[in-house]
């Protein structure tokens, strides 16, 4: 973990005029346990580099090998990160449930969930971090759309601004990237939600129940790196597939579970 991050969450206290960090030998309020978690799937190419930077800002780093064909599980391990294997490839929507579920089993407090295919920057983690442990926000957004310098192909856009509008339409509550990958999420919100969705419509579903439980949803920039790409009948099937999904999820009726604060 990056010294700049201990000592924002490392409290100190006086001890014969001196200050002194809290140790066993004091008692002192228990820190944030945080913990990234990453889906992956084929990304031995770039989980070492996002693992070995993601160390320095958490407690643990957890990786969710999605059915790889590669090596990614291997070299996670090798750069430090807990490895959860699902076998055979199950899907995004999967992969988030493990993320959730491995954050309760490891007692994480502060849950971050990013990219391992090199999209996400993990030097921005501080970004999303900071406005959970302050207690300011339960579901935190890196957005892309915040960002100064964007670098995302047209067809992208237009994909994602329509899923953002269709989830934003007559909501209080609005946001400007509704399928970032790059989150950061409050103890009470992987701890009380459950999920049904299957595929990259999970990201909806999980901040509509946020929506509806009054839980409180905010946003930061981040930067993302895109590999070049162009519009194929597979994207257009796929967008089409989110947006229909969004639709669906609205009109569900989801139970609060979240109290107001």
């Amino acid at each position: 973990m990056s010294t700049d991050i201990k000592r924002r969450r490392l409290r100190t206290i006086e001890v014969e005029g001196k200050v002194m960090p809290q140790s066993s030998q004091v008692s002192q309020a228990k820190q944030p346990k945080v913990i990234v978690a990453i889906p992956c799937f084929n990304t031995e190419s770039f989980i070492t580099d996002v693992v070995s930077k993601a160390k320095k800002y958490v407690d643990q780093v957890i990786v969710i090998d999605d059915g790889s064909h590669d090596s990614t599980a291997e070299a996670a391990r090798a750069a430090g990160a807990l490895v959860i294997s699902h076998g055979t490839n199950r899907g995004y929507g999967k992969a988030i449930k493990s993320c959730f579920e491995a954050a309760k089993a490891n007692a994480a407090d502060v849950l971050v969930i990013l990219d391992g295919d090199g999209q996400h920057n993990p030097d921005e983690i501080p970004k999303l971090l900071t406005p959970i442990l302050r207690g300011e926000a339960d579901v935190i957004i890196g957005s892309r759309f915040l960002a100064k310098k964007r670098s995302m192909p047209r067809y992208r856009k237009f994909g994602i601004d329509v899923i953002t509008f269709l989830w934003n339409f007559s909501s209080k509550v609005e946001v400007s990237d509704a399928q970032s990958g790059f989150r950061a999420y409050s103890k009470k919100i992987f701890e009380t939600f459950s999920f049904s969705e299957r595929g990259m419509s999970i990201s909806i579903e999980i901040l509509e129940k946020a929506r509806r439980s009054r839980a409180i949803i905010k946003e930061v920039p981040i930067s993302c790196l895109y590999a070049p790409s162009t519009l194929n009948l597979k994207a257009i099937r796929h967008g089409l597939s989110v947006a229909l999904s969004v639709v669906r999820v609205r009109l569900k009726n989801y139970p609060a579970q979240v109290e107001q604060r």
